[in-house]
């Protein structure tokens, strides 16, 4: 495994808040953390379909995300703003809680991320989005350990092609909670860009080796194309 640090912009601030120098004491593990799949999007993409609760061998795509997520996580937590009632009974199956954004006009991934952070009961939340249905087994232990070493407040997943070119994945991500005034401040000046708000943070990158493991399945096509796989 590898791993890189990024500290905050010029001129940029970080959260200066005293939750998040005691937070830092705290180490990441399984007991810290708990899973955030994110699920309320447009499905734009998809043709506007709820994408979480496409089926994709025969369980919705959300299922498999928490699937992959329990064993690494404390807790978990589904962000959806549609169909609540479906990703209610899929939160009593996994063990997982249903939260909404409390911005409205479905402003991306941020906005399930706040919401998540502040129903959160842990120090960290580690996001993925609900169309990553192959997410490794490694995912805390890498993400946890490049944020450690780093002394970094968010962890992101990084992989390379066959012709060594990066893909980052900056919603699979491991975040500490006590980020959540600073998320909120930022989307209250009408803000979206995740890679945007993580530049106000110091930022490490863990490098995983199953580019795959990271596939999206961003459109009806693409999930065609693993149902046959």
């Amino acid at each position: 495994m590898q791993w890189t640090a990024r500290r905050p912009a010029s001129g940029v601030s970080r959260c200066p808040t005293s939750a998040a120098n005691v937070t830092h004491a705290v180490t990441p593990s399984i007991s810290t953390i708990t899973g955030l799949v994110l699920a309320g999007g447009r499905g734009t993409r998809m043709g506007g379909v709820d994408k979480g609760l496409q089926q994709l061998h025969g369980e919705p795509l959300a299922a498999h995300v928490l699937q992959r997520l329990k064993p690494q996580a404390h807790a978990l937590i589904i962000n959806a703003n549609r169909h609540l009632e479906l990703y209610q009974a899929l939160g009593t199956t996994y063990g997982a809680s249903v939260v909404s954004d409390t911005l409205t006009g479905f402003p991306g991934p941020l906005a399930g991320l706040l919401a998540g952070m502040r129903a959160a009961t842990t120090p960290f939340v580690l996001c993925a989005p609900c169309d990553t249905p192959f997410l490794p087994a490694t995912l805390v232990s890498y993400l946890s350990h490049a944020l450690e070493t780093a002394h970094a407040d968010i962890a992101t997943a990084v992989t390379h092609d066959l012709d060594g070119r990066a893909s980052l994945h900056p919603v699979v991500a491991l975040v500490r909670t006590s980020l959540a005034d600073d998320l909120a401040a930022f989307l209250a000046t009408d803000q979206r860009q995740v890679r945007a708000w993580y530049a106000r943070h110091t930022l490490a990158q863990a490098v995983f080796a199953d580019e795959a493991a990271f596939y999206n399945a961003n459109s009806l096509q693409d999930l065609a194309l693993i149902e046959r796989s």
